[in-house]
Parts: C-alpha cells; sequence; structure tokens
C-alpha cells in the first residue's frame, strides 16, 4: 500500500465524520492537501514530531469534535512522550494515525528504527494506549477506519512520495481558515 491511498481513505473517514485533521509536514500533509483540501484539515508545514501532540491537544479543547492526526513512524520516535501523554488523556473523540513506512520520507527516505524492528504499536501500548491495531494493507485499513474511532492505528506502508504540489496556502491562511473551522458547531 502507498501512503497516498491510506491518507486518502482517512480523508474520506474524516469527511463522514466531519472530523478535524492534524496532518504531519512535508508529504503526507502534501498529499492530503491535494487528495482533500478542506477548512477542517490544518497542515503542517514545520514542527515535526508535533501532529499526535497538536491532535491531542485540539481534541481537548474541542471535545464536541472528532479529531484524526496522520503522523509518521519518522515524528512518532522523535516524540514518543506523546504516547504517554495520549494513554494518559484518553479522548474519546481522537485518533492518531501512524502511516510508518520505515523511512524519513519527506527528507530523502533514510531509514528510521522502525525499518529495523522498532515496533510502534507495541510502544503505543507500552505507554498505555489501550486501543493499538496494526495493519498492512487497503483492505484491512478499510475495515479498521469504519469500526475504530480513538485510540491508535499503525499502517504500514512502502516507502516513497506521491507527485503532488507544494501547499500554495501561506501559514497563517491555514491557521486562520482552521480555526474558524475549529469554532463551528459540530454537524
Amino acid at each position: 500500500m502507498k501512503r497516498i491511498d491510506a491518507i486518502s481513505m482517512i480523508a474520506r473517514k474524516a469527511e463522514e465524520k466531519n472530523s478535524l485533521i492534524v496532518a504531519n509536514i512535508g508529504f503526507p500533509s502534501r498529499e492530503l492537501h491535494h487528495l482533500k483540501d478542506r477548512a477542517g484539515n490544518f497542515y503542517m508545514l514545520g514542527s515535526m514530531g508535533l501532529s499526535s501532540s497538536i491532535g491531542l491537544g485540539l481534541s481537548l479543547a474541542v471535545p464536541e469534535r472528532h479529531v484524526i492526526a496522520i503522523d509518521g513512524d519518522g515524528s512518532v520516535l522523535m516524540n514518543m512522550g506523546s504516547l504517554a501523554t495520549i494513554a494518559h488523556q484518553r479522548p474519546e473523540n481522537y485518533l492518531l494515525v501512524v502511516i510508518d513506512n520505515g523511512t524519513y520520507g519527506s527528507t530523502g527516505d533514510q531509514p528510521t528504527a522502525t525499518s529495523h524492528g522498532t515496533d510502534l504499536g507495541a510502544v503505543a501500548k507500552g505507554a498505555g494506549i489501550d486501543e493499538v491495531h496494526t495493519v498492512d494493507n487497503e483492505d484491512d485499513l478499510e475495515k479498521m477506519l469504519k469500526k475504530v474511532d480513538r485510540g491508535m492505528i499503525v499502517v504500514r506502508v512502502d516507502p516513497g512520495n506521491a507527485s503532488v504540489p507544494i501547499i500554495s496556502m501561506s501559514p497563517e491562511e491555514i491557521i486562520e481558515r482552521f480555526m474558524a473551522e475549529c469554532a463551528r458547531p459540530s454537524e
């Protein structure tokens, strides 16, 4: 499975549930923007490793909205403390989806520790996240996204980036549009 295909399925779930999305820096944000730009998407243009933390904070600040954070294996490895904080807070409205391609995809596909055996699902369970699921194909991801709304899903995908353009909006435009969407009542 390719990351862009996984992101497409996540975007579909977000649209169906009117979820807010926090997308990891670099290519994951660019791929989401290319697939399904919407006001409820927050594209991180910096802050590697913080998608899971920003998603958690958002889920606590706007408890009436469902929040999905899309993160990468390299980013989660940079901020593993967020997993313990997510476990401690246990928000019902928060789903962290870690797309594990075994590389730092936005900086040249250098291998991450997951390509050498580190199991982020096991790390998350060890940190105390009680709902952790791992999938490695499109059918299983589609089924999992239909039945899981909280906790963490680790999606194993092939390395590589889709050929998509750079996001043309400024950081100010992204955050202003996103904040207006967060303030809007949930449907």
